[in-house]
């Protein structure tokens, strides 16, 4: 009998702790405020605009050209065009300019994201087409499926996440 009575009290806490768990709130990507401007300069327009050119291309390490392109020739190609010359590797990139803190990300910026297994190390980088508050789309290079847009509210990308840099 008192071991039925432990057990049901037992029951009672764990399932009360799990409950308690549930009501707990957490801040997620979408509640977070965004400074955005409501506009953007006709030279980030243009950058955006020269890298949704490459949309579809596959991915080719190393490469630079609508036969193949990488995330930093992309990137690089994106913001030659309009005769901004930037380093051609993501490490070089991911030092270039100023740091920007996530609420600050507008259109033009470029994004950095550490895409291999336990570590922070940036080894990818992406150029940012949107941002409103609570949703963040950036146009990169993928080794699985070439130049696509994605956004950071997709779980692979948000965990990935480790900078974003300014460079205009």
């Amino acid at each position: 009998m008192r071991s039925q009575i432990l057990l049901i009290l037992l029951a009672i806490v764990f399932f009360s702790c799990g409950s308690s768990r549930k009501t707990v709130s957490s801040k997620k990507s979408n509640e977070i405020e965004y400074n955005v401007p409501a506009d953007i300069t006709p030279k980030v327009k243009a950058i955006i605009e020269n890298a949704k050119e490459y949309e579809g291309v596959r991915y080719k390490y190393g490469g630079d050209n609508k036969k193949g392109i990488d995330c930093s020739g992309l990137v690089m190609n994106a913001y030659d065009k309009e005769n901004i010359k930037l380093p051609r590797s993501t490490s070089q990139l991911a030092s270039s300019g100023d740091w920007v803190d996530l609420k600050q990300v507008r259109p033009g910026d470029l994004m950095f994201f550490a895409t291999r297994k336990n570590s922070r190390k940036v080894n990818h980088v992406a150029i940012v087409t949107e941002a409103r508050p609570g949703y963040i789309e950036f146009i990169h290079s993928t080794t699985s499926r070439g130049v696509i847009t994605s956004t950071l509210d997709e779980k692979y990308w948000y965990f990935a996440f480790v900078q974003a840099r300014r460079v205009l």
